[in-house]
């Protein structure tokens, strides 16, 4: 499944890192892509996708 999620709080590159591993820690097959500018993150994942933003919001930044 692919989501498509936007983290206003996500500014630079070590965020993106830090949301592809908190994604990552939950489903290590997932794929994390991540836009700066537009602050939208595109995760391959097989997890719920209520699952996938407890796990990016407990790494400090939630999806809206």
């Amino acid at each position: 499944m692919t989501l498509q999620l936007k983290v206003p709080k996500m500014a630079c590159s070590a965020c993106t890192s830090t949301i592809a591993k908190a994604v990552q820690a939950i489903d290590s097959a997932a794929t994390v892509e991540a836009d700066l500018k537009t602050k939208l993150v595109t995760i391959q994942t097989a997890k719920p996708e209520s699952e996938v933003r407890k796990a990016i919001a407990s790494a400090g930044y939630p999806a809206s």
